[in-house]
């Protein structure tokens, strides 16, 4: 028996969580408690990195006592301590990171510290049993990324984006409509009565042999139509935001063919080849729709966790410290860890042009 604390506190949700593993047994969350701060972001329009670490700093002593109340299982049963220590808001992960350390060293535990993204990674091994290797899309309001999953600790990116994250253009184009933070559903609900076909948006990338992903000019060609048919009425929005979201849907779609078809190059012996689709914007019905049809004709499973394991939570740090004790590579974390606020799954792939001195926003 393994059972690991999960600690997340790298964005606005402040998260504990304990995971137990019985040796052949299908892992069990015991508990996942998740606080969201949308409240007191929501007047902002996004999220404020001072508020956020803030809240993190009041939440999460009670949040963990919450965590390990409801798993029945005491401190001195828990035989690590997961801490997300990167990629994210600084300010928040010195919080969490911090708080791991204390916990750790106060009940002689080891300290796991694990990158959010590979939470993100693993997740469909919790709930799913996935095999490796195979495909992760990662869409979130960090991160768009596509990811070969070869392994615990063994991933290649094969494509991210030149500029604005997904869940950052639907952000920023609620803002630009009027509608409520965050973007991805308040979009989405618009769009259920709108009119796709009215405004003919770029499919950003669509058809490059370059295989990653650009937002910015899409996010451009909402907000010059905004403003060439303004003041907006209810039912522009509608259409603005059914028109944006067929625009991405169908841009991803193109972007993830590629990505199956290389995968059927790279791994020939994989017999049962799978897509998973994580992070908050997987959420989205159209975008889930076009990517379940690709699968289907492609030939991939399409996984796609539970939505409350999907967006921000402690259960996929637990899960992946769980994973690096079992793959024998936890021991590489120390108390000497210090956060990252960018922090690649794939150190090895170059930065790209366009996204920064560092590289993108992972």
């Amino acid at each position: 028996m393994i059972r690991v604390l999960g600690i997340e506190t790298s964005c606005d949700e402040t998260a504990a969580s304990v995971v137990a593993l019985d040796g052949a047994s299908a892992p069990e969350i015991l508990s996942n408690i998740v606080l969201s701060q949308i409240g007191e972001h929501a007047a902002f329009g996004g999220v404020v990195p001072e508020i956020a670490a803030r809240a993190h700093v009041e939440a999460l002593d009670g949040i963990v006592e919450a965590a390990l109340a409801d798993s029945a299982v005491t401190l001195d049963e828990v035989d690590a301590i997961a801490a997300t220590a990167g990629p994210g808001l600084v300010g928040g992960l010195i919080v969490g990171l911090m708080t791991a350390k204390a916990i750790a060293a106060a009940a002689n535990k080891p300290l796991i510290a694990i990158n959010h993204l590979e939470g993100h990674a693993l997740t469909a091994r919790l709930t799913d049993g996935l095999d490796f290797p195979y495909l992760l899309l990662l869409v979130s309001g960090g991160h768009t990324q596509i990811v070969a999953v070869r392994g615990v600790g063994d991933y290649q990116r094969w494509a991210t984006t030149i500029d604005d994250a997904l869940g950052e253009a639907f952000d920023k184009t609620a803002k630009m409509l009027g509608l409520p933070y965050p973007g991805g559903p308040n979009v989405e609900k618009a769009a259920a009565g709108g009119d796709a076909s009215r405004f003919a948006f770029p499919r950003p990338m669509k058809g490059s042999a370059q295989p990653d992903f650009s937002f910015s000019g899409l996010k451009t060609a909402v907000r010059q139509a905004a403003t060439a048919i303004a003041p907006l009425s209810d039912q522009d929005v509608a259409d603005i935001c059914a028109s944006f979201q067929a625009a991405v849907a169908n841009a991803l779609g193109d972007r993830v063919a590629r990505a199956l078809a290389r995968f059927r190059q790279e791994f020939p012996n994989q017999a049962k080849p799978a897509l998973v689709v994580a992070g908050g914007v997987a959420a989205n019905r159209t975008i889930k729709a076009t990517l379940e049809a690709l699968c289907s004709q492609a030939g991939f499973a399409f996984v796609a966790p539970p939505q409350k394991l999907c967006t921000d939570n402690a259960a996929m740090i637990a899960w992946a410290g769980i994973e690096r004790l079992r793959a024998g590579i936890a021991d590489e974390n120390t108390a000497d860890f210090v956060p990252r606020s960018r922090w690649p799954l794939d150190s090895v792939s170059a930065p790209l042009v366009g996204s920064g001195r560092r590289g993108a926003k992972a």
